[in-house]
């Protein structure tokens, strides 16, 4: 028999040790809680957030999204469609799964029809799900309704996006309608839309009569509907949080006043995040910056860019609090991203603006000569008119004929639509955009973001992070 030198069989011995001491090393970092975070800028292209970075604090700023050091480029289209909407490119991310537009987390047999009954396909698993099994904490942020397509691709399985009285029940623990993959339910449900959970008789949308207020109350949640009962919600128990009847308001009104008692997006994800932490087993939180999409549909910038401020505002509190939490962020990981783009463009050849003040217009007003004899003044079209940095492919406010003067008062005014190429109907119609979205990451496993992917490998990022 080969018999092994003493010096040898002691460097065995010792590495034997180290890959034992390694495993153990391993084992520990594997078995610690992780706790995920997705931002989801609904709508939000690059176009769109290299807009607000001027709006918000000059070209040379950054906002907070700029500071995340992993990006990647993600592919947007859905199962049957080159421009995706928001329930199948979100279902992607949650399922890893393509689906087709219209879809809430199906597979892609599943096709958007009035009756679901009709429908073929089977539910896919979500991130939410998994983590629910796991024991971890789960929850959902948004500036929509709870039950709109985003928020609710994280919890719901159904053909039809538009069904949303039916997506509110199935955040019911043992109600009818329950998704049963929920456990004992989602530990956060914060945004708008308390009419899906209202029968008509209370000024809501439900046509079977049921209150799925009083029915969530009955399973131990708390209820609030404004900022002060957010504030003051006890962290140990479920929450429920609807603060309007349908989306909340614009962050541009909600800072005019014209909304006192609504949260930030900020303030529900500071609240999220203190009831989550709490959880041994970490957690999962999906926050969403929704009515970015629905001001950019509108063609109307200034509450869209402002509303992208409002979730750069969230991104960085989620920062700040878990570096309180977990300070390298090691168990911890945050993505930002978008679910699509919009037609939004910024035009001509525009002489730097700074950001956007009571005083001066910004990125929303009209484009100015940069150098030249007319160095400041507005430059022309071919019709002698000037036009706005800010415009779009497609939407309501289309000039048919020679176009009249404006200037940066009527382009940066709260109400304005900015002008348009192709007119395809009243306010709102203005399409999605088929272009790649920007995601960046921070903290745990956030190297594993790079390249062009697609939107369905994000779900296998993020399942691989949180231990799931």
């Amino acid at each position: 028999m080969y018999k092994m030198a003493p010096l040898a069989l002691l460097l065995s011995a010792g590495l034997l040790l180290a890959g034992c001491n390694s495993d153990s090393n391993d084992d520990t970092q594997s078995s610690t809680p992780k706790n995920v975070i997705f931002f989801l800028g609904d709508g939000m292209g690059i176009t769109t957030l290299t807009a607000t970075r001027i709006y918000a604090v000059g070209e040379e700023g950054n906002l907070t999204i700029d500071t995340l050091p992993e990006t990647a480029f993600i592919k947007t289209y859905s199962h049957d469609a080159q421009v995706t909407d928001s329930a199948p490119s979100m279902a992607a991310y949650m399922t890893g799964v393509k689906s087709n537009n219209g879809v809430i987390s199906m597979d892609s047999d599943a096709t958007q029809l009035a009756d679901c009954s009709q429908s073929a396909g089977k539910p896919v698993t979500t991130l939410l799900e998994l983590a629910k099994a796991k024991g971890m904490g789960t929850g959902v942020v948004t500036s929509t309704r709870v039950t709109h397509a985003t928020p609710a691709a994280t919890y719901a399985h159904i053909c039809n996006r538009d069904l949303e009285t039916d997506i509110a029940a199935q955040l019911v623990p043992g109600g009818s309608g329950f998704n049963s993959a929920l456990g004992d339910g989602v530990d956060v449900i914060l945004g708008g839309g308390s009419k899906q959970f209202l029968p008509k008789a209370n000024s809501g949308s439900r046509s079977d009569g049921r209150n799925l207020i009083t029915e969530l109350q009955a399973k131990g949640y708390t209820y609030a509907s404004n900022l002060n009962e957010l504030i003051a919600a006890d962290n140990s128990k479920p929450l429920l949080g609807l603060f309007n009847g349908s989306h909340l308001s614009y962050d541009l009104d909600r800072l005019n006043g014209k909304a006192p008692t609504e949260p930030a997006l900020a303030d529900m994800t500071s609240k999220a995040i203190d009831m989550l932490s709490q959880k041994e087993k970490g957690f999962f939180l999906m926050v969403e910056g929704g009515r970015i999409d629905h001001a950019l549909h509108d063609t109307n910038a200034k509450r869209s860019l402002q509303d992208t401020v409002a979730f750069d505002n969230a991104i960085k509190v989620a920062i700040d609090k878990m570096r309180v939490i977990d300070p390298d962020l090691k168990n911890t990981l945050i993505v930002v991203t978008a679910d699509h783009d919009h037609t939004l463009v910024l035009n001509g050849y525009a002489q730097r603006t700074g950001k956007t003040t009571s005083s001066q217009a910004g990125v929303l007003g009209v484009v100015k000569n940069y150098g030249g004899s007319n160095i400041g003044q507005p430059s022309l079209d071919a019709d002698g008119a000037p036009y706005s940095i800010i415009g779009f492919g497609n939407g309501s406010n289309r000039v048919d004929g020679p176009r009249t003067a404006i200037d940066d008062a009527m382009t940066s005014a709260d109400d304005y639509r900015q002008e348009v190429v192709f007119n395809i109907g009243g306010p709102g119609s203005e399409t999605h955009g088929g272009t790649d979205v920007f995601l960046g990451a921070i903290g745990h496993d956030a190297d594993s973001f790079h390249g062009v992917i697609e939107n369905t490998a994000v779900f296998n990022k993020l399942k691989t992070a949180a231990g799931l």
